[in-house]
């Protein structure tokens, strides 16, 4: 188990935000977090991160990390992909891509070539500013400099958000090649066809608490999850 999360809570000022998530990534898993939006998911990934404090156990690889910096998580191996598309505008995609190295040069399983190759775009611009780019480049952009850090375990928050139709189903290409390389990916995701379609293992979380933990076969089966913390 690469990542194990037992009773979870977490706040903003005096809004208790988590309500005791317990949750688990497997090696090489893809793992979806649904629900609506304000439930809590972004704030799982962040307290995961040590962006929020965490109060409860956060294992990765056994080794509990809560309450970590963000830099220290990162460094042991976690990738972390926000919803707001972090990209340095003034600097080349190229450049942007750089600075995901944990040292400069050395690549893991990422290379630009890699990169470049799955997101032929991103290819035509390398040498262009990462401000230019449109808001789907931008997300690509911002995943693929997460991989080049090459990460054991990557959380990504909602990737496919506002994104035309042509490149969610880059996006979902890319998840594929990511687990096909032996990445745990824990995925935030609101299109419940994509995380049927990919996941490994789904939870649903409500209210800041998980309601439901399955594989896409048991939540394809169970109506009555659906519609009460899925469907609007």
């Amino acid at each position: 188990m690469i990542l194990e999360v037992r009773d979870l809570h977490a706040f903003y000022g005096q809004s208790h935000i988590l309500h005791g998530v317990d949750l688990t990534v497997d090696e090489g898993e893809i793992v979806s977090l649904l629900g609506r939006n304000g439930v809590g998911r972004s704030t799982l990934c962040k307290a995961i991160m040590g962006l929020v404090p965490p109060l409860g156990s956060v294992r990765y690889r056994g080794k509990d990390i809560a309450g970590l910096r963000s830099d220290l998580v990162a460094r042991a191996g976690i990738g972390y992909v926000p919803e707001d598309r972090q990209v340095f505008p003034t600097l080349t995609v190229r450049q942007n891509l750089e600075l995901g190295l944990k040292r400069a040069g050395k690549f893991g399983r990422w290379t630009f070539d890699d990169v470049f190759r799955l997101f032929p775009n991103l290819a035509a611009r390398q040498n262009n500013p990462a401000g230019v780019l449109s808001g789907g480049e931008q997300q690509m952009l911002t995943m693929c400099r997460t991989l080049m850090g090459d990460p054991d375990l990557v959380l990504i928050d909602e990737p496919t958000e506002g994104l035309a139709p042509l490149l969610v189903e880059q996006v979902g290409v890319l998840l594929a090649e990511i687990a096909s390389r032996g990445v745990a990916i824990l995925l935030v995701e609101q299109k419940l066809t994509i995380a049927l379609k990919i996941s490994h293992r789904l939870y649903v979380m409500g209210h800041g608490k998980i309601v439901f933990e399955g594989t896409p076969e048991d939540l394809s089966a169970n109506g009555d999850i659906r519609r009460e913390w899925l469907e609007v």
